[in-house]
């Protein structure tokens, strides 16, 4: 289970379907059958709307753009897994991380964790997190007032939560979580301008996690008993951003 995760709790869509066959009877000799046929022109418009629905629900996390960080260039890139799949699951067969997020063993494990977000409804967007031009973090970015945490706190409407992992052992105890996720939560204060706070959920155990997240002007505001985890609730609010 991530470490920030009640699960990335993501609804598979239906594809709209090619295809519809009616049958109708006239008497029992006669039969025929309507075959009804959507357009490809019609299909490649949908797919591009359903595509669209997805993008909005966080307002096109591929978008956002860079910031700078002392710990220089940082930005989010949408994940796909022909490309980052390799990558994100040796990391998360790293003893540290796979204590946390459980999805140690073989590589299908990532990849059904990410399918589910990337074919989902848009709900949880997987990216990696890539600083001074080097993927060094997997990050969920998510509505978590859409999320199965809104059941266990007073969610706000467009409240947004984060996950993640700094991949490289190297990368870990120096303050360069805490650096980016104060970076990442900036950037969902500018890029949502609907979204009042930032949440965090991580692991009551981890506590490298929780001292990052304090670090990064995230206070905190109570512990929750999830389904897979005892959990401290994070908060960044936009009122204090420029105090904390």
């Amino acid at each position: 289970m991530p470490p920030t995760d009640v699960s990335a709790g993501t609804a598979r869509v239906p594809g709209p379907t090619p295809g519809t066959g009616i049958s109708q009877s006239s008497g029992t000799d006669a039969e025929e059958t309507l075959d009804l046929r959507l357009p490809e022109e019609f299909i490649a418009l949908r797919v591009e709307a359903d595509a669209a629905d997805r993008d909005d629900l966080l307002d096109r996390v591929g978008d956002w753009g860079r910031i700078s960080t002392p710990a220089g260039a940082f930005h989010l890139v949408p994940v796909r897994c022909e490309r980052d799949l390799p990558l994100i699951s040796g990391w998360m067969n790293d003893p540290a991380v796979a204590e946390f997020w459980e999805l140690d063993g073989p590589r299908t494990l990532t990849e059904d964790h990410l399918r589910a977000q990337l074919t989902g409804d848009g709900r949880s967007v997987p990216c990696l997190g890539v600083l001074d031009g080097t993927p060094m973090s997997y990050w969920e970015i998510y509505r978590a007032d859409l999320d199965p945490l809104a059941r266990h706190y007073p969610a706000r409407p467009h409240d947004t939560g984060i996950h993640l992992l700094i991949g490289d052992v190297a990368d870990r105890g120096r303050g360069v979580g805490s650096t980016l996720i104060r970076a990442v939560a900036d950037l969902v204060l500018d890029k949502r301008p609907a979204c009042a706070r930032v949440v965090a959920e991580p692991d009551l155990r981890n506590t490298p996690s929780v001292a990052a997240f304090l670090s990064a002007g995230f206070r905190f505001a109570a512990e929750v008993d999830l389904p897979a985890k005892r959990a401290v609730l994070m908060v960044r609010d936009r009122s204090v951003r420029d105090v904390l």
